[in-house]
């Protein structure tokens, strides 16, 4: 079977947003650093597909939908659609864009003007883009309404939000994203906010629309169950990037991140039967201005190794982790032996721990090691000597995977090496 024409081609896509530092620091043009929101993405979306974008919150997920529509400038990188880059349009060329490419918002009731009645929310973009026939308009609208099933039309057509539920709502959402005749819809949690009754019902007319107008979609969630539902394609995000992405039979089928494994384990069963403890990946995710080194997910990784790229960070929340279990006298006696931990602050593979004396130090590593001997920080230790009143711990140098070829999937992971020649990312 010949494999569907690319629609859309990001290339090295890139959204990082300015923090904002103190005043100081702003009068004296010092760098607060920036938000690695959405960080070197390559990715293609077929004609005719579902791509599902798959992670947790601050993944970056809504951030890449809202770039496809240059509602998020890009930082770098391309956004190929019909020839043209998306990211070198003015402002007036993307409002043309919009005709081809529409959003559908995380929640109806925020996403629709509380004094426009249904048909003149779903009319206005006709409006906008030059369609000066009220009667022509109104038949687009009767139609784009039909066609998400509310009908009889008349019966809505003078409603305003407020008196609709919110199926009804996300319907009158979905018909305004229509009525343009777009190619590509980027729906955003386009049913978390709905109860669950209505959930599967707005996903399969969303799927009705993708047959009938022969639609694209970019479908951002982290429901796996709706993207195992929807979806022809998942990519999985974590920390700004794609870590993984593959047909979704073979996401689910043979995960090869840990990440996507979480995910899954994590995932909720319906049936009672085949409950199992949840397996949620540990900690939280990590800060996207200061990223951690190597591979962003080896903090929360069980299955991480040497080149994962540890650092001095990782060792200070080792130590904070430890400190939890002692008693208040324990916790006096090491935290005095060790010192500040300020310095385990910074991204380093190199550090000195300790002021009590190099073997207080040690004594108090070793005592660590033996309570969690399987804790994956210890296969990225290279080496501990004595520095001083302490000691220093030595780090193996960090790899950042790039995606790779891995069976059926591409994924960003020092397990997996390369086993194809060239860049398939897109894939």
């Amino acid at each position: 079977m010949p494999t569907k024409p690319d629609l859309i081609d990001v290339r090295d896509l890139s959204v990082h947003f300015g923090l904002r530092g103190g005043t100081l620091g702003r009068l004296v043009g010092r760098d607060a650093g920036v938000v690695r929101a959405v960080d070197g993405i390559s990715v293609t979306l077929r004609e005719g597909e579902v791509l599902g974008l798959v992670g947790e919150s601050g993944s970056g997920k809504s951030t890449f939908g809202r770039a496809l529509l240059g509602l998020a400038p890009a930082t770098s990188g391309t956004i190929g659609f019909d020839g043209a880059d998306l990211t070198s349009m003015s402002r007036s060329e993307l409002r043309a864009l919009r005709q081809s490419i529409q959003m559908v918002f995380q929640d109806p009731s925020a996403a629709l003007n509380p004094s426009m009645t249904v048909a003149e929310a779903v009319g206005d973009a006709l409006r906008v883009h030059g369609m000066k026939s009220s009667v022509e308009r109104r038949e687009r609208v009767v139609e784009a309404l039909e066609r998400v099933g509310l009908s009889p039309v008349q019966l809505f057509l003078d409603k305003y939000p407020r008196d609709l539920s919110g199926g009804q709502k996300q319907r009158v959402v979905l018909a305004r994203a229509i009525v343009m005749g777009p190619r590509v819809l980027v729906a955003d949690e386009p049913i978390s906010m709905l109860d669950m009754s209505v959930r599967a019902k707005i996903l399969q007319l969303m799927l009705d629309l993708k047959q009938d107008l022969g639609l694209s979609y970019v479908y951002i969630t982290h429901d796996l169950a709706s993207a195992k539902f929807f979806c022809d394609r998942i990519a999985i995000m974590y920390l700004g990037r794609i870590v993984e992405i593959g047909d979704t039979e073979e996401i689910f089928a043979n995960p090869r991140h840990p990440y996507t494994k979480a995910l899954l384990r994590a995932a909720p069963d319906p049936d009672p039967a085949r409950a199992v403890a949840k397996d949620l990946p540990r900690g939280e995710v990590p800060d996207a201005a200061v990223p951690p080194l190597g591979c962003s997910f080896h903090p929360r990784c069980p299955e991480a190794v040497a080149q994962c790229g540890w650092e001095a960070r990782d060792l200070r929340t080792l130590l904070e982790t430890h400190w939890t279990r002692r008693t208040p006298e324990e916790y006096d006696a090491e935290s005095a032996a060790v010192g500040s931990l300020d310095a385990l602050a910074r991204p380093d593979t190199s550090v000195h721990v300790g002021r009590g004396g190099a073997d207080a130090v040690r004594s108090i590593l070793d005592r660590i090691r033996d309570e969690e001997p399987d804790e994956p920080l210890w296969r990225g230790v290279a080496d501990v000597t004595d520095d001083g009143a302490g000691v220093r711990v030595d780090f193996h140098p960090g790899v950042d995977p790039a995606l790779r070829r891995a069976g059926g999937v591409d994924v960003a992971c020092v397990l997996y090496p390369d086993d194809s020649p060239d860049d398939s990312a897109g894939g």
